[in-house]
């Protein structure tokens, strides 16, 4: 894809693009010391000459007195479409950031004919219609503007760059090929050996695609680092669950008591564990015999660890319990020796850390296999630090390559994939076979935003702050 050209003013669909010039703040909402207002549409040339006299080089920042009488004095961008994020043309202004000063400006290009304020993700869906970004580079930029820690921005910033765009492409040249071999035995279906043989060559294009597709699929190491690793905090009651939240966290998000059932629903926090992403979760305390309210909350306390990643059971040193909880085979399982963290997360078993908390009070007792801590007084949990962030990384060892990181994408890859499944291993008649590749290629066409995606734009679009 030439990002310095588009295919057609006309944009994707055939559909006029940018018919109105858009505006909007780029940066915070303020105040800080600069912040940015983005313009793009044909009537941007036009609002330059009304703010400024006229319109600067191309790509030099030009410091100007902007609006008459002046409202800021402030750095002026010219791109000439196409070569611009949008593909239209596009200018910037970098003033000073106070809200009176960034609302000013605003409304002095609103009062120019054809402007209009942006909508949320505007300024990226032109870039999408004009051929600048397809879909996985759009939402690898949404993930960018959304990163918050250092391996999520490694990974978003590749998918923005078009990572994933080029894999699929790749994928979308083999399918081309079969399609092509496919198409032409039709015309020569009346002769079955040369129908066979465009079928057998056909196959052996698609075959090593299919198992390409498999392995990008079998790889959730994208996704866990887009959406951040789950880990739930779960045991018995009062054995130290939201002391060991607190501590983890740095801060008090759950309330401590020594009265059982405290914790009545799920409490979640946002971690950073050496620049991956986790969410953290403490659950009521896991017991019988308890009242509908407390039994409500063992309910959803044992749902969230069945659908965890990771979890940290939590024994009481000075009252332990160490039998598994009645029916709870993920509990079980979780004991079992498994095998590498990698074989762990890639066979999707649960994966336990029994941990022994209150050491201060009660000793370890020994062959102990699991972290003892204090939760109370920081013994131990440098260990417990150290064991998830290993955890982790082994759950995320695969992130910032070109894997996938949305459930949209899983959606239309598993489809394209029992297309292909079903050509490859089925005995299809030749028209069956045709359509079947057909099937495959509207799916990846999907993917990228090629094809017949209009109910999944105002979604994708939807995650932008305005003027991005």
């Amino acid at each position: 894809m030439n990002r310095d050209s588009v295919e057609s003013p006309a944009g994707r669909d055939g559909a006029a693009v940018g018919a109105d010039t858009i505006v909007a703040p780029a940066s915070g909402a303020g105040p800080s010391a600069v912040a940015v207002i983005r313009i793009s549409g044909s009537a941007s040339r036009a609002v330059l000459e009304a703010l400024i006299g006229s319109v600067p080089q191309p790509r030099h920042a030009s410091l100007r007195d902007i609006g008459e009488p002046p409202i800021d004095r402030g750095l002026v961008l010219w791109f000439e479409g196409p070569a611009s994020f949008t593909g239209e043309d596009m200018a910037e202004l970098q003033v000073h950031g106070g809200r009176a000063v960034v609302a000013a400006l605003v409304e002095a290009v609103l009062a120019i004919g054809g402007t209009r304020l942006a909508e949320p993700g505007e300024f990226a869906r032109r870039a999408f219609e004009n051929g600048k970004l397809d879909l996985t580079e759009v939402e690898g930029l949404a993930d960018l503007v959304n990163a918050e820690t250092e391996a999520q921005r490694r990974q978003a910033l590749a998918q923005s760059e078009g990572s994933l765009r080029r894999l699929y492409e790749g994928w979308r040249a083999e399918l081309l090929k079969a399609q092509a071999l496919v198409e032409a035995g039709l015309d020569f279906a009346d002769e079955a050996d040369v129908a066979v043989e465009v079928e057998v060559q056909a196959k052996a294009l698609v075959a090593p695609l299919l198992a390409a597709i498999g392995k990008h699929l079998a790889d959730r190491s994208g996704e866990r680092l887009r959406d951040g690793l789950r880990i739930v905090i779960a045991g018995p009651p009062n054995a130290g669950k939201s002391s060991l939240m607190n501590a983890l966290a740095k801060r008090d998000v759950a309330i401590v008591s020594e009265e059982a059932g405290t914790t009545r629903d799920v409490i979640e926090v946002h971690l950073d564990l050496g620049g991956l992403p986790v969410i953290l979760a403490d659950t009521a305390g896991i017991r019988e015999g308890t009242g509908k309210v407390e039994a409500e909350g063992v309910r959803r306390a044992l749902a969230r660890a069945e659908d965890a990643d990771l979890v940290v059971w939590v024994i009481d040193a000075t009252a332990p319990q160490w039998t598994a909880p009645r029916d709870v085979e993920w509990f079980r399982r979780g004991f079992e020796p498994l095998g590498s963290d990698a074989e762990r997360f890639g066979c999707g078993s649960r994966h336990v850390i029994p941990v022994l908390n209150k050491i201060d009070a009660a000793a370890a007792p020994a062959g102990f296999d699991g972290v003892a801590i204090s939760a109370k007084t920081g013994e131990g949990l440098d260990l417990l630090i150290a064991r998830l962030q290993e955890i982790a990384a082994s759950a995320m060892a695969g992130a910032g390559q070109t894997v996938l990181t949305r459930t949209r994408h899983r959606q239309e890859l598993v489809s394209i994939r029992d297309a292909l499944q079903r050509f490859v291993n089925h005995d299809l008649s030749s028209e069956l076979a045709a359509e079947e590749l057909r099937i495959a290629a509207r799916h990846l066409g999907r993917l990228t935003g090629g094809i017949d995606v209009d109910e999944v734009l105002g979604a994708i679009f939807a995650e932008f702050c305005i003027g991005k």
